[in-house]
């Protein structure tokens, strides 16, 4: 996008130069970017920025009509525009496009620890706005302009000197006081400087700017990782999930309405550090007046690490109470579950995962640019640059995630209450079943009648690596001509070479294995680095009913560096996994434009119609592990297990566009705009889905097959189309005062070629069942003696019983059975042991896996259309209070891709992820030296995901978010100036849920920021 250094819009040499005269001031230069524009275009300039109560840019862009955001850690990320998720979004720097590299670990639930990256979505975190000239918001397509933004095309212009001529600089510092940090320290530094020269002859300058950010922040939350979805029938007939003397309360009626329960419950607490860089320079020179050079380079780092601690009750069931709650898709809203009877010798464990999550990204840039005006009509610009941008770890063992999973075998009943906002766990404890040394010489619970470190044993340690790369070369050039009576020919190039890279490797070691064979093995080996701690009382808008308030907190690097050495010493040696995805894409890229100006009807009238023509090629290739085997290990724990060797599998694909526009725009009346706009755009499927690679997940089953458990693997299509979209906008424009406009506009998308993930049942590595029940196989023959011994029938009773015949034949476990049988369970002691002394692997009687396998296919057309409203008024002079002003918007989003919470989950769901209404109210004072705004944003539910749970393809729904912000600064001279920033100060929360707002999925506890600062003008 050239047009950055010669801007689509109409502006003279003064709005090229920064000047900071305040709010009124910068809001008055956004709105005219938005009447000059060709099309529909907002911008935010450099005094809004900085005056805002924005930590990064993205916490500006929602200030804009139609723009939103997620958020991670309570920091704006990722950006949604006009209902279109950050992928389906291009984001450029000075007019060319950048690269990402997001890999999407940190602040996330569960299964945030495997997140691998390969999206195109860019965050925003990553960068400061102080060193930001201005925003740019396309909303409609140019030919002149990059494809890949359906949503908009946000360009950031940064400062170049000789818009700005002379010498200046600027400094600031912050003191950042987050109020959720509990570890760390809760006034962190911010520290910005900016600096520009140019000569005497204004033909040559520098710029330099760096900008250096520390911030600890701590958040409490819960999470549920799976809600299972059946119906009520099957849901009371299924001796697995009721025994017949269970209790159930408010069933539907229709034995036809889904229902949904969960697998388990989680309170969590993360302690987060983040530290950023950010820094430029930019050189000028113009050795003649018709002539600029212009090269640049430019760097961005942000450092991450995030301690997570859990506190998790897996559900074995059968359940012995539920009860259903009245939502569209009924919940389990309470469960009890007794494990074997209160007082009795069986108890379960009470998971405490240690997490430690880490990343470092960064974003190199360096280009070169050669513009040539010659005053007499012609103009022409050559462009090029060199971007990368890369993801990977952050910690001291170069992983991305290490997960120690620890728990007490202490558990004699529990229950979860899910009627309010945060699940209430209910937990019947028994630290004295589990005394006594194990055999590997541990002295097992202490039997205090209290969770303290000593209950602790070890299960499984795992390490995840991440790491991606993306680089962009590009070069563009364009060639423009202006003629007589407003009329003007402009054409250009492209020529973009992309190469994208991702590695994914991880381990996964036994130690005391699930069973925790070795109660007291962590106070041994890893003495100190477990402590209690009060997840409860971290907790500030949510109650927990009394859990949680002791909970096992611990750095889960120190515990895998104290355990795995002992176990490995023990022959527990980790398995490995590990694949290498390429994908490079080649695009070639002409266009053509013609402007013109003039009169329509006896008013002014401006119209531009251009075309673009675009030629991509896409070739891919995957390395990964052979997977060889399933290895059932407990009841509910079935891993697929990968051979050393290593295939490559290799994709082509290409596409080629041709994607025209026409902007018609005239002043109706004076100081009235009207526009049409129609356009047609592309987004290029992501990276990750273009690889060709194809794999059983890691865990393919939640539960043994015979019991509903349903193996699910993915594959990947490197044919992938891009979405083709058609965009119709029209927009109407009253611009009745200085810094002042009211105006209405209406979109219109037609697109297709949206990306689904299509499931097709199918054979993966011939992989064999050992859980399928099948007549014939061991677990068959497991299935016969349950039974027979009238056994309850669920994962427990299965894998144990099948675990005894696979190593000793059917007669000899049907007497070691019943010799451990109490009534219809087991004795969980016995469960245990037989967990931790024997794994299931697949073999040849046993019948071959079908897998739902995700593959993405093109298979959806959708219609998006919305109406955005804006205002910006200064009406204090009217009032008597001069400087006081408002600026609001609001989007209304509509469409036919909404996801349907009550569909059958027999395919999976097509649906617009990131699609929901919006809405900004400011209020702006500025006057006598002081600057002032109390900002609202407001953003109503969405999908944030679509078919997750594996076959329960449940959608993920945020709930409606809102924020409060506020800022204020007091020039205390004409050099210094102090600033106060709030960010969130209403401590507002994120929660999401899956098809009902019972089933509740993530929340997160967030807490209000405050910045304090100066900034100093020589």
């Amino acid at each position: 996008m050239i047009s950055a250094v010669q801007p689509a819009y109409a502006q003279d040499d003064e709005e090229d130069t920064i000047i900071v005269t305040g709010i009124r001031g910068s809001l008055g230069r956004a709105m005219d970017v938005k009447r000059d524009a060709h099309g529909v275009v907002d911008a935010i300039s450099a005094e809004d920025i900085g005056k805002f109560p924005d930590t990064n840019l993205a916490e500006s862009l929602q200030r804009i009509t139609g723009v939103s955001i997620d958020r991670v850690n309570g920091e704006g990320s990722l950006l949604t525009a006009r209902g279109f998720g950050a992928q389906f979004n291009l984001v450029t720097l000075n007019g060319r496009h950048m690269p990402a590299a997001n890999i999407t670990t940190i602040g996330g639930g569960d299964g945030a620890d495997f997140a691998g990256g390969g999206g195109r979505s860019f965050d925003f975190q990553n960068l400061a706005s102080e060193g930001v000239t201005r925003l740019e918001v396309y909303k409609t397509g140019r030919a002149d302009n990059p494809s890949g933004g359906i949503g908009a095309t946000v360009n950031v212009m940064t400062a170049r000197p000789l818009d700005n001529p002379g010498t200046r600089l600027t400094i600031g510092a912050k003191a950042l006081h987050d109020t959720s940090a509990v570890f760390g320290d809760d006034v962190t530094p911010e520290v910005t400087g900016l600096a520009s020269w140019t000569d005497d002859s204004e033909r040559f300058g520098v710029s330099l700017f760096g900008a250096w950010q520390r911030r600890d922040s701590g958040s409490p939350g819960a999470v549920s990782n799976t809600w299972n979805v059946t119906t009520i029938e099957d849901f009371l007939n299924n001796t697995g999930l009721l025994r017949p003397t269970s209790v159930v309360n408010n069933a539907p009626s229709d034995p036809d309405t889904l229902v949904t329960f969960p697998n388990d419950s989680r309170y969590t607490f993360a302690s987060a550090e983040r530290e950023r860089l950010n820094g430029y320079a930019t050189v000028q020179f113009s050795p003649t007046e018709t002539l600029t050079f212009t090269a640049d380079a430019f760097y961005a780092q942000n450092l991450q690490q995030e301690q997570r601690s859990e506190q998790t009750n897996w559900f074995n069931r059968p359940f012995d109470e539920v009860t259903f709650s009245d939502d569209l898709v009924p919940t389990t809203e309470y469960l009890f579950e007794d494990i074997g009877g209160i007082g009795s010798p069986n108890v379960k464990d009470q998971g405490h995962e240690q997490q430690f999550r880490s990343s470092k990204e960064t974003l190199t840039s360096f280009g070169f640019n050669a513009e040539w005006d010659n005053g007499d009509g012609w103009h022409a610009e050559v462009d090029a640059h060199t971007s990368r941008a890369w993801s990977g770890p952050n910690s001291r063992n170069e992983t991305t995630s290490t997960l120690v999973s620890i728990a007490a075998p202490t558990t004699d009943a529990h229950s979860l209450d899910l009627t309010g906002p945060l699940p209430v766990q209910n937990v019947v404890f028994n630290d004295c079943t589990r005394q006594g040394v194990t055999a590997d010489g541990f002295p097992g619970t202490n039997c205090n009648g209290m969770l303290d470190v000593a209950d602790l044993g070890s299960q499984v340690a795992r390490t995840n690596l991440s790491q991606v790369t993306n680089q962009i070369n590009e070069v563009q050039f364009s060639v423009g001509r202006e003629f007589g009576d407003g009329a003007r020919l402009d054409f250009g190039g492209e020529w973009q070479d992309g190469d994208f890279s991702r590695l994914q490797a991880g381990t996964t070691q036994t130690l005391g294995d699930w069973g925790i064979v070795n109660p007291g093995d962590v106070a041994q080996l890893a003495p100190g680095v477990v402590e209690s701690f009060c997840l409860a009382c971290q907790f500030n808008d949510f109650s927990t009913g009394g859990a949680a308030q002791v909970v096992p907190r611990g750095n889960a690097l120190d515990l895998y560096d104290a355990l795995s050495p002992y176990y490995l010493d023990l022959g527990n040696i980790p398995t490995t996994s590990n694949s290498f995805d390429t994908v490079s894409e080649r695009i070639f890229a002409v266009w053509g434009q013609v402007s013109w100006e003039g009169e329509f009807a006896s008013r002014p009238a401006e119209l531009v119609f251009g075309v673009r023509y675009e030629d991509t090629n896409v070739s891919a290739t995957t390395t990964q592990l052979i997977p060889t085997v399933i290895r059932w290990e407990a009841d509910n724990d079935i891993r697929t297990i990968n051979s050393v060797d290593q295939g490559t599998v290799t994709g082509t694909g290409g596409y080629n566009d041709l994607l025209p526009n026409v902007d018609f725009k005239i002043e109706a009346m004076p100081n009235v705009i009207a526009r049409a706009s129609y356009s047609e755009t592309i987004a290029r499927p992501t990276f990750g889905n273009l690889s060709p690679g194809a794999s059983p997940d890691a865990r393919p089953l939640d539960r043994p097959s015979f019991l509903g458990g349903q193996a699910s693997g993915s594959a990947n299509n490197t044919g992938l189309l891009p979405l083709r979209s058609k965009n119709l906008d029209l927009s109407f424009e009253w611009y009745f005062d200085d810094a002042s406009y009211v105006s209405v506009g209406f979109f219109d998308k037609r697109v297709r070629n949206f990306i689904g993930n299509g499931v097709t049942s199918r054979t993966l590595f011939d992989l064999r069942d050992p859980t399928s029940g099948n007549a014939g196989t061991r677990s068959g023959d497991a299935l016969d003696l349950i039974g027979e011994l009238g056994l309850v029938q669920n994962d427990v009773s299965l894998f144990t019983a099948t675990a005894l015949v696979d190593q000793f034949g059917v007669d000899a476990a049907r007497t070691m059975l019943a010799a451990n049988q109490t009534g219809a369970d087991l004795d969980q002691a016995f469960v245990d042991q037989t967990l931790a002394d024997y794994d299931v692997l697949g073999n040849s009687d046993d019948p071959i896996l079908n897998f739902e396998v995700d593959v993405p296919i093109n298979n959806r057309e959708g219609k998006i259309r919305g109406i955005e409203f804006a205002f910006q008024h200064f009406f204090g002079e009217d009032i008597g209070i001069p400087g006081l002003g408002v600026q609001a918007n609001y989007t209304f989003v509509d469409g036919d891709v909404e996801a349907d919470v009550t569909r059958v989950p027999d395919a999976d769901e097509f649906a617009l992820v990131g699609l929901s209404n919006t809405a900004n109210a400011t209020l702006i004072y500025e006057n006598y030296g002081i600057s002032a705004r109390v900002a609202f944003n407001w953003r109503d539910d969405f999908a944030a995901q679509l078919n997750t749970n594996g076959g329960n393809r449940n959608p993920l729904i945020t709930e409606a978010f809102k924020q409060v912000d506020a800022s204020v600064s007091y020039d205390l001279t004409e050099n210094l100036q102090l600033t106060f920033e709030g960010i969130n100060l209403l401590g507002e929360d994120i929660r999401q849920h899956a098809r009902s707002e019972t089933a509740y999925v993530f929340v997160q506890d967030l807490s209000p920021r405050f910045l304090f600062g100066a900034r100093y003008r020589f």
